[in-house]
């Protein structure tokens, strides 16, 4: 092949792959956006949704997906169950649970005495118990005299405090009642507020109450809530379209370049004549 030629084909060639070239390298990729959408927010933003509040809680970028949080605070029955025999904190003091029998009706709460701090506050007390024939003594010096006092004898009576099915009591800075006592447990419910957090995606429809919206994130502090599903498809669509003409470029440019590349090795194969 005349090399006058080959140059010809070589510069053709060039000059496709490097205009499809900058095509591929300029060209913008379309992007979501939504002209009055329902619901503009920043996180920490508060919206109402058939005439509930929500809140927009933020959001986080995980393998290339926002993912953000939409919640709600509601009113909701809540519980707590005390174990026989276990120890709960009520006015900064601790407490053992104890139900008499199988068919109790009433939970008791037994004073834990801080036998130790009884101990370090009496001078004439030693600080630590003693046990002599599996008897427990404390031992008390006063005016020379040394005595073994039993520790039931020494130590005060633990107060208790009784509570029947559905008396109420403040416990954990809330007013709480007993709902029920069997003998493994006494159950407390209470009225609280509780959190329910809905996962918002990007591009995703999500319902928020009752009602359906398209969430799109400008960045993972900002979202964007419409319910014009039109012009979501519209624009999906046009970058659909965007992506399989860049596609075709890419491959036209690559080709082109392959070309340039043969007939450049063929120019300077060595003529059999």
């Amino acid at each position: 092949m005349q090399r006058r030629a080959v140059a010809v084909y070589v510069a053709f060639f060039l000059l496709v792959g490097s205009a499809t070239g900058v095509l591929v390298t300029t060209a913008q990729t379309p992007g979501i956006s939504f002209e009055n959408p329902d619901y503009d927010l920043s996180e920490g933003d508060s919206l109402e949704v058939d005439g509930e509040e929500y809140t927009f809680a933020g959001a986080s970028e995980t393998d290339g997906e926002v993912i953000g949080q939409v919640e709600r605070n509601r009113t909701a029955e809540m519980s707590e169950s005390w174990s026989n025999g276990s120890t709960v904190e009520l006015d900064g003091e601790e407490w053992t649970v104890r139900i008499d029998g199988e068919n109790a009706t009433s939970v008791a709460l037994v004073e834990v005495l801080d036998r130790t701090a009884i101990l370090e506050e009496d001078p004439n007390a030693d600080n630590e118990t003693i046990e002599r024939d599996g008897e427990e003594y404390v031992v008390v010096s006063e005016d020379d005299e040394t005595r073994l006092v039993p520790a039931d004898e020494y130590f005060p009576e633990p107060e208790e405090r009784s509570y029947a099915v559905d008396d109420e009591l403040e416990y954990d800075d809330r007013t709480v009642t007993v709902d029920a006592v069997s003998a493994d447990a006494a159950t407390l419910v209470w009225t609280g507020t509780e959190t329910v957090s809905t996962e918002v995606v990007q591009n995703e429809r999500v319902t928020i109450g009752e009602t359906e919206f398209v969430a799109h994130f400008e960045d993972a502090s900002t979202l964007t809530l419409s319910t014009d599903f039109e012009s979501l498809e519209a624009q999906q669509a046009a970058i659909d379209r965007h992506e399989t003409r860049s596609d075709g470029l890419w491959r036209v440019m690559i080709a082109s370049l392959l070309s340039s590349g043969l007939f450049l090795a063929m120019a300077f194969m060595p003529s059999r004549y």
